[in-house]
């Protein structure tokens, strides 16, 4: 028998190898192509460029349309963009599709667009044999100036590395969301509630603070954090920027309820899908500018650490020690939906 893949993301080796081998391209308008550590494709148009990313939802069942605009509205504002355009392909389950939940899905995509300044440009809608719940993949366009953009790949030695608002938000919310029940027996109805409203605070978009640390200058790279947590992130740039790493791990936030959550079922906050936190890479000068004007505008943020030499490799002090940087193979909260 073959070895087959686990839940989630191909391992990053794997993929390297096979973008390199079959996604090389010599279009001289494709400013940014696909790799590792790279949140969104950049193409050139001249005076602008178009930035844009597709990504799917497929853990959470509940408010998949606001979801899916925001998760590739995040990929795009973490390479210095703006947003505009979304477009969506829906796949709904045979025996289970009502006009109540095709009516949900498409308000949380008008809601979700209407708060971020998005227009919904289009998409696909069916009803399609073998799935046992809806399934959205989105794609979102973006625009900003041939100089208006960063990547994953752009880390320097010396460097600051912030984070912004949290580890594990989007593991809160979506555990909150999909395991009510187990929830509110092990906690309470309140605590069920907080964790259910992380989604909008702290919240699961980056937009505003990508936009603000851009506007603040000194950033040389910044990565949205999805699957495989902050320390998935955290490789995807060193590798992309060929760099090491020194992650203070006393100086991670970690919400209450994340760690209550985490704890309870078992899992790395490390390692859980990260949403709603942002990783930025700024120059070490700009790192108190950045984190204070992100301050003012209520967004906490905290450095985490420092780019080092490739050499040193990619590594995090905890408990007085300097140690790797765990790696996760899949997403810690499959854990949580295993178990069901």
């Amino acid at each position: 028998m073959p070895p087959y893949y686990p839940v989630g993301k191909l391992p990053a080796e794997d993929l390297d190898r096979i973008l390199r081998r079959y996604a090389s391209s010599s279009d001289p308008r494709m400013l940014v192509g696909p790799g590792i550590g790279r949140d969104a494709a950049v193409i050139s148009f001249g005076s602008s460029v178009l930035v844009t990313k597709t990504d799917p939802i497929t853990f959470a069942t509940e408010e998949i349309g606001w979801y899916a605009v925001n998760i590739n509205a995040n990929d795009v504002a973490a390479m210095g963009a703006a947003p505009r355009w979304f477009l969506t392909t829906i796949l709904l389950p045979e025996a289970k599709t009502d006009p109540d939940l095709v009516d949900r899905i498409f308000s949380g995509l008008s809601d979700a667009c209407r708060e971020l300044g998005v227009t919904l440009a289009g998409g696909h809608t069916e009803i399609t044999h073998g799935l046992d719940r809806p399934l959205l993949i989105g794609q979102m366009l973006g625009e900003t100036t041939p100089d208006g953009y960063v990547t994953g790949s752009g880390a320097r030695v010396g460097d600051r590395i912030l984070l912004t608002k949290g580890i594990a938000i989007e593991a809160t919310a979506l555990i909150a969301m999909e395991k009510s029940d187990e929830v509110r027996a092990r906690f309470s109805d309140e605590f069920l509630e907080t964790c259910r409203l992380y989604l909008r605070r702290p919240g699961l978009s980056v937009v505003r603070e990508s936009r603000i640390a851009m506007e603040t200058g000194g950033v040389h790279a910044m990565h949205d954090p999805t699957e495989g947590g902050v320390a998935s992130g955290l490789r995807e740039i060193a590798v992309a920027s060929d760099v090491g790493m020194l992650i203070e791990e006393d100086r991670l936030p970690l919400l209450p309820e994340s760690e209550a959550l985490c704890s309870y079922y078992g899992l790395d906050p490390l390692g859980v899908i990260a949403s709603g936190a942002l990783l930025i890479v700024v120059d070490a000068d700009c790192a108190d500018p950045v984190t204070a004007r992100l301050a003012e505008a209520g967004i906490p943020a905290a450095v985490i650490g420092s780019i080092e030499p490739p050499g040193y490799g990619i590594r995090i002090r905890r408990d007085g020690a300097v140690v790797d940087l765990p790696t996760f193979d899949r997403d810690e909260i499959g854990k949580v939906f295993e178990a069901s």
